[in-house]
């Protein structure tokens, strides 16, 4: 199985995603939302930099379980209750990012809501991976 990550160079330069990303073979994991709640169910850290690396951390444990890893994710959304907020922790969240998942970035999305499940939840993280 293989994912290959395209960017045309008609689209802006990505910055922490890809335009496209194409499975050839391999099985497709659906992956649900994932927040920053520990085994407990209760939300661990107080800023949106923090919720984002534990719910990255949770949806990559769901993901091993299923016998995949980071490199094999090929689309995720990200639901934010503040995408301002979102935006200006991008450094963080990006840092994260590499720190969990390496430099490679799937297909992604952020999504601007009202409020998640959980209300003290600030980010929710979903996606689908295929596995070779």
């Amino acid at each position: 199985m293989t994912l290959e990550r395209v960017n045309p160079p008609a689209l802006p330069r990505p910055s922490g995603f890809s335009h496209a990303v194409v499975a050839d073979g391999g099985r497709v994991v659906f992956l649900a939302g994932q927040i920053a709640s520990g085994a407990d169910g209760v939300i661990a850290g107080g800023t949106v930099a923090e919720q984002f690396e534990r719910a990255l951390a949770n949806l990559l444990q769901a993901l091993a379980a299923a016998g995949g890893s980071p490199a094999d994710l090929a689309s995720l959304t990200v639901y934010a209750v503040d995408l301002d907020d979102y935006r200006r922790h991008g450094r963080e969240i990006g840092l994260a990012w590499r720190r969990l998942a390496g430099r490679d970035y799937p297909a992604m999305a952020a999504v601007g809501v009202s409020r998640l499940w959980d209300p003290a939840a600030l980010v929710e993280i979903q996606g689908y991976a295929v596995i070779g």
